[in-house]
């Protein structure tokens, strides 16, 4: 039950903040916002403040900002109705909800930085029969303290440090034994490996695994500021390849789509690890519905993006039948991507179930 709770407070942060970022946008130039609802379906808690009623609705699933003349059937020439806005104001309101997104994941990862984190310790759990760490006596309890000289502090500094020197056939590790330090040199072994994004890549490896020794890693407000932004802007990176490479049919659709089914067990998972772990989690879901909403498909901010666009280039709106045709084509496309992620969730968590169950 707690986890559930948590899931509800996670999703319904992502859709306020996305929301709130159409309506503030909305207000500031003059557009008459009707309704700001969290959820869809039967209305269980609502309040009128102004012009707005704010509402929260059954199924948390979603939420939305109706504004005054936002259709060509509602229109009414209004100054304070959206279409009487410019289409450059118009793409405003709608960009500021990713926007306001983007934003939140960016200050989730800051915050992740300043406040601290776990990390693993550089000190040697394990030897892979096979490659040259045991080969050149390598022990476990060894802390390595430097790769070719240059200092490593945690477990991910050391991965980086040897899978950069693939094309290197030997490296030069400082080790830390009983107090003292030794210098091995170590043979590399190269070997592919798939990425995060199903890529295979050319690795070096040397046949280490790391003790089960974590330290919190915390820095100054500055750097944490400039460490949250490279975060960011490598999830935006990796979550666009990942697009390209789905669209181009060289990563599995089923194995890259998530549905709220796959982020509520996410969200467990996550739960069970702490404050930190539920901190990455919003940043990285924030950043992902960002990054989605802005996708050129109708519905989707991005689309509506796109159409005005077209109405800027056209001078004039487009007509409410072709307005309705598009909304319908969004609305089917939506709905079948949901269906889909379900799918793949039910097949993900409870696969082996329902096969029992079938036969």
């Amino acid at each position: 039950m707690t986890t559930f709770f948590i899931f509800l407070l996670i999703l319904g942060l992502l859709i306020i903040v996305h929301e709130f970022g159409h309506f503030i946008v909305a207000k500031r130039l003059g557009v008459r916002v009707e309704k700001f609802s969290f959820g869809f379906g039967k209305r269980l808690l609502s309040k009128r403040r102004g012009d707005t009623e704010y509402s929260i609705n059954l199924i948390p699933l979603g939420g939305y900002v109706k504004l005054a003349g936002d259709s060509l059937e509602e229109f009414k020439n209004n100054p304070d109705e959206y279409l009487s806005k410019k289409p450059s104001e118009r793409a405003r309101i709608i960009f500021f909800g990713p926007l306001l997104n983007y934003i939140l994941g960016f200050v989730c990862f800051w915050l992740i930085f300043f406040i601290g984190y776990p990390t693993l310790t550089t000190k040697v759990g394990g030897l892979i029969e096979g490659f040259g760490a045991k080969d050149a006596g390598m022990q476990v309890g060894d802390q390595v303290i430097a790769v070719d000289g240059k200092r490593v502090n945690f477990w991910e500094d050391l991965q980086k440090a040897i899978k950069s020197r693939k094309t290197a056939t030997t490296v030069l590790l400082s080790v830390v034994r009983d107090n003292k330090k030794h210098e091995i040199e170590v043979k590399i072994k190269e070997k592919q490996l798939d990425d995060a994004l199903g890529q295979k890549r050319s690795v070096g490896l040397i046949g280490i695994t790391p003790k089960d020794e974590i330290i919190k890693v915390r820095h100054g407000f500055l750097k944490s500021f400039v460490l949250g932004i490279n975060k960011t802007l490598d999830l935006t990176m990796m979550t666009y390849q990942a697009l390209w490479r789905m669209v181009t049919g060289k990563l599995s659709m089923r194995e890259s789509i998530t549905g709220p089914l796959g982020i509520f067990y996410i969200t467990s998972k996550a739960a069970h690890l702490g404050a930190i772990a539920l901190l990455h989690l919003v940043a990285v879901l924030s950043v992902s519905l960002c990054i989605f909403n802005l996708l050129p498909l109708p519905v989707l901010d991005g689309g509506h993006i796109a159409l005005l666009a077209i109405e800027k280039i056209r001078g004039r709106q487009l007509s409410v039948k072709v307005e309705r045709v598009i909304t319908q084509i969004g609305f089917t496309l939506i709905v079948s991507l949901a269906l889909f992620a379900t799918y793949n969730d039910l097949l993900r968590l409870f696969g082996d179930k329902l096969f029992k169950f079938i036969k």
